[in-house]
């Protein structure tokens, strides 16, 4: 586009709080979409923008650099012009006078900013929780952390059986280490996935060496000057040389709250990525939003999700027409085991299982009122694209072929009468 013709305001500036997957691509996203004016991209941490799915996965195995993959090297944003100040935290919006003010004092002004600040481990508030040893994962720092203390016949204690708790556990118990896993609910992965799947993963953990006590209520974490002791509320303690709070997330909306922006456990968005405040946008973690698929109000804490708000916020501030949307999509990796998920599903949706678990590869499928709400993937993605195709048409299924792994899960779509 020449010079002249580009809009006067594609020539202002644009500020991005938080440089994880969604404020990169944002930042990304302007650029590719014509933005010619400052962009700044303001980073809590130092160094270079990192992906975060691995710091629980491959970062943690025995002989893996102590390195986690970069979301963008750091000539890309020298080359697109994209300005990023790492080490300094957004200490408050000045909403009438379009700026936001560091750390350090200093004041940058905004023509739009977008609030990319994701989520913080949720932390353990019972006594002793303070203790040395008591760790949580959210950082690359605490993943080397995390590492340097599973070694070999270490008691490691692990709170929550969710993701980020079984992933942990399975690198742990790879690395020799002594596992008990404290989960409050009656299974794994209760949150995010059905009781034939949460069976299968608790099978693969036992078989590898993991403890599992369900319906444990952590009251304290003993110890003289570190870590010793799990307690629970039936009065039950557990040997632990290391604790890993993986008891979920909460949104870092504090900077949006205070600023005066309508927030309900995330800050709340339309579709756009517009909060309450129209020249202000969020994306990724930290939002909460209605899903265009069920209606329902809901923060998805994953990638997809990340990248597509940020991809709706670019094409908006810059007036064009963002992408179509994939459907949510979420994995999970333990014990060499791939778990994948596709759509959103609801604890009260029918249940249909096809294959054999005791196989090691099957799928489950979920139908809410006959129709496809959400897929898992165990072992295999055969049924993956198909289900995320289906999810997005809201396609009526027959559940007995559905059951049946032989015939392609789109075979068992029913078409629709006009």
């Amino acid at each position: 586009m020449p010079e002249q013709q580009i809009p006067n305001e594609h020539q202002q500036p644009v500020v991005i709080i938080g440089a994880g997957h969604s404020g990169v691509a944002v930042a990304a996203g302007l650029r590719t979409r014509g933005w010619r004016g400052r962009i700044l991209l303001l980073d809590a941490e130092k160094e270079t923008p990192y992906e975060r799915p691995p710091l629980s996965k491959e970062l943690l195995k025995s002989g893996a650099p102590d390195e986690s993959t970069l979301l963008r090297k750091e000539k890309f944003f020298l080359d697109k012009g994209i300005e990023r100040l790492g080490g300094l935290s957004v200490e408050s919006i000045d909403r009438s006078g379009k700026a936001v003010i560091l750390s350090d004092g200093s004041r940058h002004a905004y023509h739009r900013l977008v609030i990319a600040t994701g989520s913080r481990a949720r932390a353990l508030t019972v006594p002793g929780a303070d203790l040395p040893g008591v760790l949580a994962l959210r950082t690359k720092d605490d993943a080397l952390e995390l590492k340097r203390v599973l070694v070999a016949d270490a008691r490691v204690a692990i709170i929550g059986a969710g993701y980020i708790g079984l992933e942990v556990a399975a690198a742990a118990a790879a690395r020799g280490c002594q596992v008990t896993v404290l989960e409050f609910q009656d299974r794994v992965m209760s949150r995010v996935t059905s009781a034939p799947v949460s069976c299968f993963f608790e099978n693969i953990h036992r078989e590898k060496g993991v403890r599992f006590v369900f319906g444990a209520a952590v009251t304290a974490i003993e110890g003289a000057g570190r870590a010793e002791h799990v307690q629970t509320a039936d009065g039950a303690r557990f040997p632990a040389d290391v604790v890993l709070a993986g008891i979920g997330v909460v949104p870092n909306q504090e900077i949006a709250e205070a600023a005066g922006l309508n927030c309900m456990d995330g800050i709340l968005v339309d579709d756009h990525g517009r909060t309450s405040e129209p020249e202000i946008y969020a994306a990724g973690d930290v939002t909460r939003f209605t899903s265009r698929i069920d209606g329902q109000s809901q923060r998805l804490e994953c990638i997809q999700n990340a990248m597509a708000q940020a991809d709706s916020v670019a094409a908006h501030i810059t007036g064009q027409t963002p992408s179509e949307p994939e459907i949510p999509w979420f994995w999970t990796v333990q014990h060499g085991v791939r778990l994948q998920t596709a759509g959103v599903r609801h604890p009260d949706d029918d249940i249909i299982v096809r294959g054999t678990p005791a196989d090691g590869k099957f799928s489950v499928v979920y139908l809410r009122k006959g129709r496809l709400s959400a897929v898992d993937t165990v072992g295999g993605l055969s049924d993956f694209r198909p289900a995320k195709k289906l999810i997005a048409q809201a396609a009526a299924i027959d559940p007995a072929l559905a059951a049946d792994p032989s015939i392609p899960l789109t075979g068992a779509a029913l078409q629709p009468s006009y």
